[in-house]
């Protein structure tokens, strides 16, 4: 039992990263803008990049001030891409990810180790995070069930960019971007647009998802990034089914389609 102490920190870095991320999620998909996350953790990922070939990094209570720059400057483009080309919202939005991407790519193209920070960014590295990283890590989790729980929709509503980029910035930096991008979306997705679970549940389901992979990464020296991903998803997905047949007769979504209601009422 002792021999998996070490995994402690992972383990509750996984629960805090779920309790912040998966509320943020749920709005990102009830706001019809899911690659606004990805752009955002790619210039979170850019910005700390950065950091490391063109000025000394500079963290404020373990927060990286370039990635977290870099993010708000993401979140104020998204923000007037939404308010002035709303229609082309997917396809700029896209475009800005590319070009976050292809940004960070020039940034480390002369770095003979920048191939390895790239991918660090991608996939990151959760089963080595350190107890100190649990800070800022709580802190976010704190900020993030105020905001679910204490705050008017408005006032929620207004501060949901900024938080979402304080969010992204703080676990892109310790679990990589596609872990992030699979916690913002692959839990709320199942349980909370298609079967109207509360999001509390989705927490649940995305914290087992994080426990599996770093157990089966760490038994198995399997790459923890993508071993996250894939049983995050593959839990909300057994979640999804579980539900399904609990709920036996009922259609698979949790609500109607047009056609269906349309069909019934004639």
């Amino acid at each position: 039992m002792a021999d998996w102490l070490w995994l402690s920190a992972p383990v509750a870095a996984s629960l805090l990263m779920a309790i912040a991320l998966v509320p943020l999620g749920q709005r990102v998909l009830a706001r019809g803008v899911v690659f606004a996350d990805l752009a955002i953790a790619q210039w979170a990922a850019l910005g700390s990049l950065a950091a490391g070939r063109l000025f000394p990094p500079l963290d404020f209570m373990g927060v990286p001030v370039s990635s977290l720059a870099s993010a708000l400057l993401a979140v104020a483009l998204v923000h007037l891409i939404l308010r002035w080309v709303a229609d082309y919202r997917e396809a700029m939005i896209g475009t800005l990810y590319v070009l976050g991407a292809s940004l960070a790519t020039l940034v480390i193209s002369d770095d003979p180790h920048g191939a390895q920070q790239l991918a660090q960014t991608l996939n990151g590295d959760l089963l080595w995070v350190t107890p100190a990283a649990l800070i800022p890590l709580g802190v976010m989790a704190a900020l993030v069930i105020g905001w679910q729980l204490a705050l008017p929709e408005r006032l929620r509503a207004v501060l949901f960019l900024p938080l979402f980029a304080l969010a992204v910035t703080i676990t892109v930096n310790q679990a990589g971007i596609y872990v992030v991008f699979a916690s913002l979306i692959a839990a709320p997705l199942a349980l909370c647009r298609m079967r109207r679970y509360s999001v509390w549940w989705a927490v649940a389901v995305c914290f087992i998802g994080h426990a599996l992979g770093l157990t089966l990464s760490a038994s198995f020296d399997l790459p923890a990034g993508a071993t996250i991903v894939t049983a995050t998803i593959g839990c909300s997905g057994a979640a999804l089914m579980l539900l399904r047949r609990r709920h036996h007769g009922s259609s698979f979504l949790a609500t109607p389609s047009p056609a269906h209601s349309q069909n019934k009422r004639s």
